[in-house]
Order: C-alpha cells, then sequence, then structure tokens
C-alpha cells in the first residue's frame, strides 16, 4: 500500500540527497538524517548531543568559533560556508553548510537549522583547472631547477588567491554587516568616526579581493568581462573620489571632469580602475600637495590622468609598474599586494585601451587613453 503522506514527509527528511542538523538553543544537534549519518560514518544516536563544532578539525573549530558562529548570532543565518567535517574514519568530508535560526514571538531562539551541501567535486575541478594550468606552464620550462622553483612559487599563490578569494569574504561580511547594523542607531560623535574608519577598511579590504580574484579570473580563463552602459563619467569618479576621500580626509584630491559628459562603457570596471590609480597617487604622492584628478572626452578619445607630486619613480620600477605581485619597495611599511596597477591596466586593455605612465621630479602622471567609437556625448 502506498505510504502515507506522514511517511513520505519522513522519507524525504531522512533520505534527502542533503544532510540535515537541528540545534537546540544550546547549540547542541537533537536530530540530524540518515544522509549526514551515512556520510559521517556515525549513527543519529553518537551525532544527538554534540556540537557542530565537534563535526570540524581542529582548524575548522577555531575558524567556526571566530568567524561563522558570530555571523549566526549577529544576523541570524549564514549561506554557503565552506566547512571541513571529520568522518568517523578520520577522512575529512568537504561540505557548504547553510544556516538560519527560528525564533519565537518574543524573540527567544528555539532552534537552528543547517543544511549540509557536499563539495567534493566542486573542489577537485578546482584542483583539477590550477593542476591543468601548472602543467601547462611546466612543459615550457627548459631547466628543472627554474621549474621546481616557478612551481612552488605557483602553488603558494594558488593558495593564498584562494584564502583571499573565499575565505577571508566570510568574516569581512561579518564586519560590514556589524557596522551597518551599529549606524542604524544613535552613536556618540566619536563612535561614528571609529564606525567610519572600520567602513574604509572593509572597502580597502573589498578591493583588495576584488583585485585578487580578477588575476586569478585571468590566469585560470575566463579574462575580465565587460558590461557596458552610457552614462555620466562624472558620477563615477565622484563615487570613488568620495570613497576615498573618507579614508583619507587630511588629503586635498581635486577633480576636474564635465558633469555632463556621457560614456558608454563597464563603470563598475573604470571605477575599480581609477580607485587603483587614486589610491596609488595618495599612498606615494607628497602629502602636502593635492592629487589632480583630470578627465577629458576629446574627438574620439577618453583621456583620464591622475596626477601627484612626489619623488620621482626610479627607471628599473618604471620597466616593471604593471607587472602582477610586484612591488617597488618590498620592505615599505605600505602594505599591498601589487596587484592593483597590474588590474588596472587590464581593465584599460579590456577596453581597448591603454596606460601610460611618466614620472620625473615635479610630478607623475598616469594616463588612461580609451578610444570612443562615436566621439563623446
Amino acid at each position: 500500500m502506498p505510504g502515507t503522506a506522514d511517511d513520505d514527509l519522513e522519507d524525504l527528511y531522512e533520505n534527502a540527497p542533503c544532510g540535515y542538523l537541528s540545534l537546540g538553543p544550546d547549540g547542541r544537534i537533537v536530530r540530524s538524517n540518515q544522509t549526514l549519518s551515512g556520510w559521517l560514518g556515525l549513527a543519529p544516536e553518537q551525532l544527538r548531543g554534540k556540537r557542530l563544532r565537534d563535526l570540524l578539525s581542529i582548524a575548522g573549530q577555531i575558524f567556526y568559533e571566530t568567524h561563522f558562529a558570530p555571523l549566526l548570532r549577529m544576523q541570524g543565518f549564514f549561506d554557503e560556508v565552506a566547512l571541513d567535517l571529520v568522518r568517523a574514519d578520520g577522512k575529512p568530508l568537504h561540505v557548504l553548510a547553510n544556516a538560519a535560526e527560528r525564533r519565537d514571538a518574543e524573540g527567544e531562539l528555539l532552534f537552528t537549522r543547517v543544511t549540509l551541501f557536499r563539495a567534493t567535486e566542486r573542489r577537485r575541478y578546482e584542483r583539477e583547472l590550477v593542476d591543468a594550468t601548472e602543467t601547462a606552464q611546466a612543459e615550457s620550462r627548459l631547466s628543472r631547477g627554474q621549474l621546481l622553483a616557478e612551481h612552488e612559487t605557483a602553488e603558494l599563490r594558488e593558495q593564498f588567491i584562494a584564502v583571499l578569494g573565499h575565505d577571508l569574504r566570510n568574516p569581512l561580511a561579518a564586519i560590514d554587516g556589524g557596522t551597518n547594523l551599529l549606524m542604524r542607531e544613535p552613536q556618540s560623535e566619536k563612535s561614528q568616526r571609529v564606525i567610519g574608519l572600520i567602513r574604509g577598511s572593509v572597502l580597502r579590504m573589498s578591493g583588495l579581493i576584488d583585485n585578487v580574484m580578477d588575476f586569478a579570473r585571468g590566469r585560470l580563463g575566463g579574462g575580465l568581462q565587460l558590461n557596458r552602459s552610457s552614462k555620466p563619467l562624472a558620477l563615477t569618479l565622484e563615487q570613488v573620489v568620495g570613497e576615498l576621500q573618507t579614508s583619507y580626509p587630511e588629503r586635498r584630491i581635486e577633480l576636474n571632469v564635465d558633469p555632463a559628459a556621457q560614456l558608454a562603457a563597464d563603470h563598475a570596471r573604470l571605477a575599480q580602475m581609477f580607485s587603483n590609480l587614486l589610491a596609488n597617487a595618495i599612498t606615494h604622492g607628497a602629502i602636502d600637495q593635492p592629487v589632480r584628478v583630470d578627465a577629458v572626452l576629446g574627438p574620439g578619445e577618453l583621456q583620464l590622468a591622475v596626477v601627484n607630486a612626489g619623488p620621482a619613480i626610479p627607471p628599473a620600477a618604471m620597466q616593471q609598474l604593471f607587472q602582477p605581485f610586484y612591488r617597488s619597495n618590498p620592505h615599505s611599511r605600505v602594505q599591498g599586494l601589487g596587484l592593483g596597477l597590474y588590474i588596472a591596466s587590464q581593465i584599460a586593455e579590456a577596453h581597448g585601451g591603454r596606460l601610460d605612465v611618466t614620472s620625473d621630479a615635479t610630478e607623475t602622471r598616469f594616463t588612461f587613453r580609451m578610444p570612443l567609437s562615436d566621439g563623446p556625448a
């Protein structure tokens, strides 16, 4: 005889193609399904009473308690968090976790639902993609010693990219979410300044992660994708200037652009390129002199120049400015990965333009030139 609706629902829960967990208000497992038990090699009664952190590796436990658990408490949910569970035989189980709290009318926590999806194939694909790239590069090397050194460097960079591009987005989202919550409440003037500094740091970190992920896309396939639209160039530049002015209130930035000039381009990418150039000028320019930005839509061409006073760039450094991971002074107190100017040059090329630099004792000038098919609007 066909089963009842309750039987069907029970079977759907127990044998779903994903793992289910229900956590009590104390964070301990009160129920789990057979799918998860099969993955872990642990019976439901063996899981009952444990905490989610008990199923993670040591490193995963630390990361969960310092990042994901606070994020769950702060906003009541998290989505697609990469976790490594430990099976009964000690082997890792790679999963993506989603969690959501359920509260009563008074706001008291009733339970937390957690859904787990196996991510083994996804990580295998990512690893195979990296391996294929490294293999293709390795075949072109003539020296075994050079091959070994470059392989180690590439592996370190790929691991570094993975950490920045994925794992750091989660705690950064928690920080951003926390500042957004604080901004909705009355704050003292001092607290407002501190929140502004935190948001400025979040902005810089987001830009850093974007640069790293763009580098990964360019090197591992796909390249930079453009989404063109026509809008005033001034709006794009003014937004970037406003964001950086918040982070560097003591610096003067002079923006010269026609407010009515329309430009057909990927304005998000142009903003990213301009932000990298402007931040570079602020960082390396003379602090007692303004940074000047001149944007001119002439006949058939856009010229966008970012100019700062200060010491000239050495000739040897000029040859490598647009190379990835290059820093003119690795021991400088100014922190960075050496990707900003590289990404800026890639965005310029994607628009069919180019990025040039001149530097002497008077000024350093980065100029972006982009052809306009129909001239300025």
